[in-house]
């Protein structure tokens, strides 16, 4: 019986060394490299500066939401949506016969007093005339007390005035006016119904002319003052392009995006009306500076060119677009334009190179040109 069992003991030293042998001959399992997809673009020629777009959305020149200044029950309303108006055009009116009792008694409170002060002027005037004839007859205190009443009427009427044109001005806000020549856009009460002051009662917009607000990234907003041939082109006219011009660049970056807004105008076309809310794309063009030969030097992206910490120049990853390899490679850069910087030196037209994640590339790591990429 023992026999056997020190037998199976001698046995399972065997096997273990066996098993062992076994691993250590067995090749390791190598991972698959994994191949990242990249943003990149295929650098091009900008001989005239950008033609990239900037989307916007139109508004009015001019946009006001109107009220009375005066408060009652409306009896004309005669303006719809969609209306154009003149300069000067009743838009509505409130019954005006409260206001025109108070400029009524405003009126005859000033006419009495301008009565009064006339009656003080002269009783000022005999009692000074008989202190001068015949001092013993008067006094000098009874010539001040007719002095002051006169003042004391004078001022009053200076009071009612101010009355009367308050009463006045209260007549002529009964009537709501356009302050320009627009279109009625949107109405806010019905006819008949009683308004409070200050309350919104119909909203006005001048669309002759049109402007657009852009964001404009911050690497680019100096460039904007000396942007040429501004066009602009609204998705509801896909083919009219119109002429605008730069009327203000705003002078604080948003805090989540980094851009500037920049506000273009344009007149109203003719043909076409271009309404508030259309969304549409500008672009423009800035002339390049330096010569001619810089001038048809390859344009990328500012993102594209870095300096590596070990480095002092400026580098580009060009991706071989057969073997999706990236390559680390010295350019020499030129001038900015709108749409990014030249390359005067290191690349040629037609070659592949990252936009976005350089500093987290490789020499030799291979990549997939994203598909969502476009060429500039």
């Amino acid at each position: 019986m023992s026999k056997p069992r020190m037998s199976r003991y001698r046995v399972l030293p065997v096997l273990l060394m066996a098993l062992g042998l076994y691993s250590c001959t067995e090749e390791p399992v190598q991972e698959k490299e994994q191949i990242r997809p990249v943003r990149a673009i295929q650098v091009s020629v900008q001989a005239q500066g950008s033609g990239r777009s900037f989307p916007g959305t139109a508004k009015a020149t001019q946009e006001v939401d109107l009220s009375f200044r005066v408060g009652g029950p409306l009896i004309t309303f005669p303006v719809n949506i969609g209306d154009r108006v003149k300069t000067g055009d009743v838009l509505a009116s409130i019954d005006p016969r409260d206001y025109e009792v108070e400029l009524d008694n405003a009126q005859g409170q000033l006419n009495r007093a301008e009565a009064n002060a006339k009656r003080a002027q002269a009783d000022y005037d005999r009692e000074l005339n008989i202190l001068a004839q015949d001092a013993g007859a008067t006094s000098q205190a009874a010539v001040d007390r007719k002095e002051a009443n006169r003042d004391q009427a004078r001022a009053e009427i200076r009071s009612l005035k101010a009355s009367v044109s308050a009463a006045k001005d209260k007549l002529r806000y009964t009537k709501l006016k356009a302050p320009y020549d627009g279109v009625v856009v949107n109405t806010f009460v019905e006819n008949f119904e009683t308004v409070l002051p200050r309350k919104k009662i119909v909203r006005v917009l001048d669309d002759s002319w049109i402007e657009m607000i852009v964001n404009i990234p911050e690497n680019l907003i100096s460039l904007v003052p000396d942007v040429k041939d501004i066009r602009v082109r609204f998705d509801s006219y896909p083919d009219h392009s119109l002429e605008a011009t730069v009327k203000e660049i705003g002078k604080e970056a948003s805090k989540t995006t980094r851009t500037y807004p920049v506000t273009l105008i344009m007149e109203q076309p003719e043909d076409i009306k271009i309404l508030p809310g259309m969304a549409g794309t500008a672009t423009g063009t800035l002339p390049v500076s330096g010569t001619d030969d810089q001038s048809e030097k390859p344009v990328v992206p500012i993102g594209a060119v870095f300096t590596p910490d070990t480095q002092k120049q400026d580098h580009v990853w060009v991706i071989d677009e057969k073997s999706g390899g990236v390559e680390l490679r010295v350019v020499k850069t030129g001038n900015l334009t709108p749409s990014g910087i030249q390359v005067i030196d290191g690349l040629e037209i037609g070659e592949w190179i990252a936009i976005a994640g350089v500093h987290t590339l490789r020499e030799g790591q291979k990549v997939r040109i994203d598909s969502t990429i476009i060429k500039e």
